[in-house]
């Protein structure tokens, strides 16, 4: 995806209030071997840029001045109750140097999973995304998670996704819950009390 951003000269509370006024969100660039530098982007583009998913995880081209540069979006402030993006933050990638990102889970397969079509079962969604490490090539849009296999009782753990090559789970020593499967309290009375009158 591409982002094209402008250098920005004036910096402080009302250079960024006058910028947004004429449609433009403040930001910042850092990271690599250069200096942060301050820019500029259009706030409508920004805007529904950050509805799509593949902006937040993917690697992106950032045209600047005209030369382009791969950039991860690393922060962003929203107005509290305007649809207004105050800031953003993106940090510069290097091809050879592995990054930590947040990638979103996708969850597929739940209907035909034994848990669903045999017990009723609820398959709640613990964690929407993980934090992974991988060389920025190998950079995943989400991560797959087949709950097919999933039945009552059961816990999906983040060592048992299957991530794709290249791509390491950031866990911190910890198994970190992904989903798990369990029946709603009032069915539970409700299968009980027809099987007993039996």
């Amino acid at each position: 995806m591409k982002v094209v951003a402008f250098k920005r000269e004036l910096q402080g509370t009302g250079a960024s209030r006058r910028l947004r006024n004429s449609g433009q969100t403040p930001g910042i660039i850092y990271g690599g071997t250069e200096a942060p530098v301050t820019i500029a982007l259009d706030h409508n583009a920004l805007y529904h840029a950050l509805k799509k998913e593949a902006f937040h995880g993917a690697v992106l081209d950032m045209e600047l001045d005209g030369q382009v540069q791969k950039v991860l979006l690393r922060d962003f402030q929203m107005h509290a109750y305007k649809q207004l993006v105050l800031h953003a933050d993106f940090q510069r990638v290097d091809a050879n140097q592995p990054v930590h990102v947040k990638v979103a889970l996708h969850f597929e397969n739940a209907d035909v999973s034994p848990a669903v079509k045999l017990h009723g079962a609820t398959i709640s969604h613990v964690a929407n995304e993980i934090e992974i490490s991988c060389l920025p090539s190998a950079l995943p849009e989400f991560i797959s998670v087949d709950l097919s296999k999933m039945d009552v009782g059961t816990t999906l753990h983040i060592n048992d996704l299957t991530l794709p090559a290249g791509v390491t789970a950031v866990t911190h020593g910890n198994n970190l819950t992904i989903a798990t499967a369990s029946v709603p309290a009032g069915q539970v009375s409700a299968d009980a009390a027809a099987e007993e009158k039996k």
